[in-house]
């Protein structure tokens, strides 16, 4: 995604910038890392939405979550090829307004989209794990089903500004199609991204490492999963199973927030705070800072849309029963009164 003022080719027209720097390595950076993504991103998604929809029978509310996920994933990666044309081109955009709008809209939703199922996801673990028999009344693949369409509602609504701020302009023989807004309108965007990101960023994350720091210190209790002497045999088993089950999804969740939106948003955070400072008085940043933090922030969006690519991770490696979903040979056994504690945790 281009910035909102490209310094190496003017797309600020009419607007003079104190400082000046090129920025060409991102024509072979984002294309680059975009149909990385794409390629792999593609192949993950397509793989788990088959294994959900024909593989799985009976749905619970991870994979309720789950299968939300991997359609906001999709979605996006289905964008790429024409962010990737774009930026091969040297930020010349060959499609409509409108096209333009809906690309750069489809990005941020699935962004927080992301991070609000895997905020979903992590409290259905939480709850499984902490409040095992407690949560079988209040967790329920229904109740998941109706989450999810407050999610898709609250993300459409919060990104909707997205389709007014984002636009097109011509800049001699180029088309830019800026990914946050044109110069005289960043003020107003910057307000509404620092919104955003307070309320569909830093509030989930730490839902999540709330979540997290709980259930570690739950794990590591002796007792966990215990159930007398009916729960040894099989039933600790399945009490050492979903432990593990919990540890990866504890691993993957965070590595996400970690290596792919805490970066994205502190660069970006620190170049918008940077460019509006220095649009209000220029002689408080130096351009060196400038081009450092706006160098940061471009490093770090492949970055963010490879949590496309990790996401169906999360379900391969942590979810219910996925080699056996995928070849359709899933049995059935009957719970021993010992494991009901590790019922509902065993199912992320």
């Amino acid at each position: 995604m281009s910035t909102f003022a490209n310094h190496s080719t003017n797309e600020s027209s009419g607007h003079n910038w104190r400082c000046q720097f090129k920025e060409d390595f991102k024509y072979i950076l984002l294309p680059v890392s975009y149909t990385l993504v794409f390629v792999i991103g593609l192949g993950l998604n397509v793989t788990a939405m088959y294994v959900i929809l024909f593989r799985t029978k009976r749905w619970n509310p991870s994979t309720v979550y789950m299968f939300n996920l991997t359609v906001c994933d999709t979605l996006y990666i289905l964008t790429l090829p024409f962010l990737i044309y774009y930026y091969a081109d040297e930020n010349d955009w060959p499609f409509s307004d409108s096209f333009c709008k809906l690309i750069r809209f489809l990005f941020y939703a699935n962004l927080y989209g992301s991070i609000l199922f895997l905020c979903c996801i992590s409290l259905h673990r939480f709850l499984g794990v902490c409040y095992p028999m407690r949560s079988l009344s209040w967790v329920s693949a229904r109740r998941a089903r109706l989450v999810s369409v407050a999610v898709w509602a609250c993300v459409l609504m919060c990104q909707a500004p997205v389709l007014y701020f984002s636009r097109t302009r011509d800049n001699g023989t180029e088309r830019v199609c800026f990914d946050t807004s044109s110069p005289e309108l960043f003020h107003d965007f910057l307000v509404y991204s620092s919104v955003v990101s307070v309320l569909m960023f830093a509030f989930p994350f730490m839902v999540v490492m709330v979540c997290y720091g709980l259930m570690v210190r739950k794990l590591l209790e002796p007792s966990w999963g215990a159930g007398g002497s009916q729960s040894r045999g099989a039933g600790g088993l399945a009490a050492h199973r979903s432990k593990q089950k919990s540890v990866k999804m504890i691993i993957i969740v965070l590595a996400v927030f970690m290596l792919c939106f805490l970066p994205f948003h502190l660069t970006r955070s620190l170049y918008y705070s940077l460019r509006y400072l220095e649009q209000m008085d220029p002689s408080q940043v130096s351009c060196e800072l400038l081009k450092a933090s706006s160098l940061a922030y471009k490093v770090t969006r492949p970055l963010a849309s490879a949590n496309s690519c990790v996401d169906p991770i999360l379900y391969f490696m942590a979810g219910q029963g996925f080699r056996s979903n995928l070849t359709n040979r899933s049995r059935t056994s009957p719970r021993k009164p010992g494991s009901v504690t590790v019922a509902l945790s065993t199912q992320l």
